[in-house]
Parts: C-alpha cells; sequence; structure tokens
C-alpha cells in the first residue's frame, strides 16, 4: 500500500505519535514524535510487525485484527507498553480506520500519559489511602475497649469456675482475644516515634539480604545494584528495613522459592512527593521476574487485608507504605508478567529540617 505523501506529511509536525499499519500489522509510515517514543528509527520502524516492537503490551493484539475486520475505531485511556531494553510507558491511544489504495489499514494515534497519570493516581490513592487509614484506626479502637472487657471477664470467671473441662473454654476466650488484640495492634501499626539517625541505605540493604537468604527452602537468587554514590541518610533503620523486607517477602513468596529478586539504589532528581518538590531522592527498587500483580488489585494493593494469599492479613504492603510514610517519601509499582518493580522514594533532607 502506498500512502499520499501530503496526506502524511500533515502529521509530521504533530507533538502526538502516529503510527500507520497494514492489514497485516506491518508499519506502513511513523512521525517523528513516534520515532522519538519508541526510540527506534523511522527506517527501522517502516516495515516492522508491530507486535515484534513491544516485548508486552496491555492492549492484546486481536483488539487491533478485530478492529480491521469490523472496521471500527476504538479508543484506550490507559495502555502499558514495555519495550525490548526494559523501558516502560503508559500511554493514551486511539485507533482509528482509514482506507487508501482500496487497502484498508490502521491510524495508531499514541500519547504518552505517565507523568499526569502517575500525578493524578498518586493524588487518589494518597487520598483513599489516609481516609483508609482512618478508617481503620476508629474500627480497631472500637473492637479494642469491648475486647479488653471480655478478657477480663473470662479471667475473673475462669478463677471462680472448680471444673477443668469448663476452664478450658474461658482459656479459649482469652486466647482468641488476645489474638484478636495482635491482629488490631498490626492493624494501627506501629506506635513508637521513628528513631532518625544517619544511616548507609546499603548497609540496611545488606541486612535484609541476609535475612532472606536464610531461608533455606528458598532457592532464588538474589543480585544487587548499588549507586557508591548515594550519602548517609537520615532514617530511622529499623522502619526502612521493615518496609523493604515485607516487599521482598511478598516477592519471594510470588515466585514460589525459584527467580530473582534485585535490589537496586539510585539518585533521582527533582521529583514531587505529596504535592511537596525535593531536589534530590534516593531510590530503592525491588524487582523480580515473577508472574506480576492481577491487575484487580493494582489499585488497592497498599490497603489494609487486601492479599491473594489464603493464610494472609493483607498487613505487609500497608505496614511497608506506613513505615515509608514516616519518611515523607512513597512507593510505587510497576508490573506485567515477568516483571514487578516496587520503588521506595525516601527524600535526602538534612537531619535539621527532620525537627
Amino acid at each position: 500500500m502506498k500512502l499520499d505523501p501530503k496526506t502524511m506529511q500533515l502529521v509530521q509536525h504533530l507533538s502526538t505519535s502516529v503510527l500507520v499499519v497494514d492489514k497485516n500489522l506491518e508499519v506502513l509510515f511513523a512521525n517523528p514524535s513516534a520515532e522519538a517514543l519508541m526510540e527506534v528509527s523511522i527506517n527501522r520502524l517502516i516495515g516492522s510487525h508491530l507486535p515484534e516492537l513491544f516485548i508486552s503490551c496491555s492492549l492484546p493484539v486481536s483488539h487491533l485484527y478485530r478492529a480491521l475486520v469490523q472496521t471500527t475505531n476504538f479508543s484506550d485511556s490507559e495502555v502499558q507498553i514495555v519495550f525490548p531494553d526494559g523501558r516502560h510507558i503508559l500511554v493514551e491511544l486511539a485507533i482509528t480506520n482509514f482506507v487508501a489504495n482500496d487497502d484498508r489499514a490502521l491510524i495508531l494515534e499514541i500519547k504518552q500519559i505517565d507523568q499526569q497519570k502517575r500525578i493524578s493516581k498518586e493524588n487518589i490513592q494518597w487520598t483513599q489511602q489516609q481516609a483508609a487509614k482512618e478508617l481503620v484506626r476508629g474500627l480497631a479502637h472500637e473492637i479494642k475497649n469491648p475486647l479488653g472487657g471480655l478478657r477480663g471477664a473470662a479471667q475473673l470467671l475462669g478463677k471462680q469456675l472448680q471444673s477443668a473441662e469448663l476452664q478450658e473454654f474461658t482459656d479459649m476466650i482469652i486466647e482468641q482475644a488476645d489474638r484478636l488484640r495482635n491482629l488490631v495492634d498490626r492493624l494501627l501499626g506501629p506506635n513508637k516515634p521513628p528513631n532518625f539517625q544517619l544511616h548507609n541505605v546499603h548497609e540496611v540493604m545488606e541486612k535484609i539480604r541476609s535475612l532472606l537468604e536464610l531461608d533455606e527452602i528458598s532457592q532464588t537468587t538474589i543480585t544487587r545494584d548499588y549507586d557508591p554514590s548515594i550519602p548517609n541518610l537520615w532514617i530511622d533503620s529499623d522502619k526502612i528495613q521493615q518496609a523493604v523486607l515485607n516487599i521482598a517477602r511478598n516477592s519471594m513468596q510470588a515466585l514460589e522459592g525459584q527467580g530473582e529478586i534485585k535490589f537496586v539504589t539510585r539518585i533521582e532528581r527533582q521529583l514531587t512527593i505529596h504535592g511537596v518538590r525535593y531536589p534530590l531522592c534516593v531510590q530503592i527498587k525491588i524487582i523480580d521476574n515473577g508472574p506480576g500483580i492481577p491487575p484487580k488489585l493494582k489499585d488497592t494493593l497498599f490497603y489494609p487485608m487486601v492479599t491473594t494469599k489464603n493464610d494472609g492479613t493483607g498487613l505487609g504492603l500497608s505496614i511497608a507504605q506506613n513505615m515509608v510514610d514516616h519518611h515523607k517519601g512513597k512507593i510505587e509499582v510497576t508490573s506485567w508478567p515477568g516483571h514487578t518493580e516496587f520503588t521506595i522514594y525516601l527524600p535526602i533532607i538534612e537531619h535539621k529540617e527532620q525537627h
């Protein structure tokens, strides 16, 4: 199929990336914006089979073939694309049918929305998480008050009973009351104030690696890629250790004792966290090559009691988020089959500013 050069010239200067593919999904045309987005030269793009340009795409290829057969147009406001070099982006995609020289083709308009989506999603999730925390705190206190009375009454009753068989029931009440109290305490989170001191973040990471490798059942490989230029941080090392450990243990469970977990540290510049702009932040990445996070859980991942495990409490990631909040940081997640990446961002703040 030959495309009209005059028609195609109209889209050369658009900031939106535009691709034209034929009925076999071979690229017939790409504008400079598409070249920049794909990080592939136009000469290499032309003639390429579109699905081979990506490792993964959340929009099934079958949708494109269906659009060609049914001559329908459609759009998707959130498509995740993963490239062969590991780069991943979030885009808004519009698909339009058209006919040129009696052959059917598709125009793909692609607009990258990572930054806007990240800020919007972060604000929404932050608001929802704070609301969920307040709800949990309220419920936890409402449960703890009568629970204490229930336990005390069971103890007094146990002292009055002469029958060992009946005392067994009061012991059971006390045991279950203690179990519920422990669960409520975990929901409320740590009640000790943070103990900030200067720490080397890599020493904290190495402690976590040692703890994970003590699990003799697991055959998971743990690799590291640290940035030695990162300065000592004004942090509560116990809380950061707990946060990273909770995430890493989730990764190990997802890997079922196999696969690889990678710890990566980097410096991020000019990052906005919860509306505050920080000149320098530390990135702590926990990356695994497991099956990925189910799409239905992605938006509620850090909520208390959300879990895919039959015997899980769903508190690990909620607690990790709480620990990072103490450091004015945030946690972001990207995931697709074969790759899950948790990134903890910690602002590098002079310790005198923490008080």
